[in-house]
């Protein structure tokens, strides 16, 4: 008998002062068995990070990553399907990375473990021709520090200023910097 997916909500108040994005968003993740707390608290960041100012041009979505290897982390479809940002978490292959960028305008990814630096190091140069590729460290102790935050019901309070990232839960709080190391400056996360 497979193993069933474990259900965790959370409800976000954002508070993205570089983007003058602000809201309160109810989500549901679905934990794949093998999925650990730190990536899943990834993904909620990745989301916090990249959730659109408006919903005029669809909205940012869960994906079926690790269920179905055809789809990322998050993405953020219009409203004809099409796919407009695609977000990977953790450290995908080349080929992956490549046949994403075609498909989309956007293609972000969160890597946290502490070899992204080796990871990138010999991704780097095969991958310098994709302009819409935006790639992100977050710095293996403070995803460690996320994981704390883990629990079947969340109700967080995400604020983004400086570029710099502080998620607490009403007893913790932890700051989080996500270390770009590719992409153009003034691209958006």
């Amino acid at each position: 008998m497979a193993i069933k997916a474990t259900i965790y909500k959370a409800e976000i108040e954002l508070s993205d002062i570089d983007r003058n994005v602000y809201g309160d968003y109810q989500t549901t993740l679905a934990r794949h068995p093998s999925e650990t707390d730190e990536r899943m608290l990834i993904r909620l960041l990745a989301f916090a990070l990249n959730l659109p100012a408006d919903g005029e041009h669809g909205a940012l979505e869960f994906a079926k990553d690790m269920w179905d290897p055809e789809e990322p982390s998050l993405w953020h479809k219009d409203f004809t399907g099409r796919i407009v940002h695609w977000i990977e978490v953790g450290q995908p292959d080349e080929k992956r990375l490549l046949r994403a960028a075609a498909r989309v305008e956007r293609l972000s990814v969160y890597s946290f473990s502490s070899s992204t630096p080796i990871w990138w190091k010999g991704l780097e140069p095969k991958l310098t021709r994709i302009r819409n590729l935006s790639v992100w460290q977050v710095p293996a102790e403070q995803s460690q520090s996320l994981a704390g935050l883990a629990q079947r019901t969340m109700a967080l309070q995400v604020t983004i200023q400086d570029g710099a990232t502080w998620i607490g839960d009403g007893k913790n709080s932890i700051e989080v910097s996500p270390v770009r190391l590719y992409g153009t400056p003034d691209s958006e996360r």
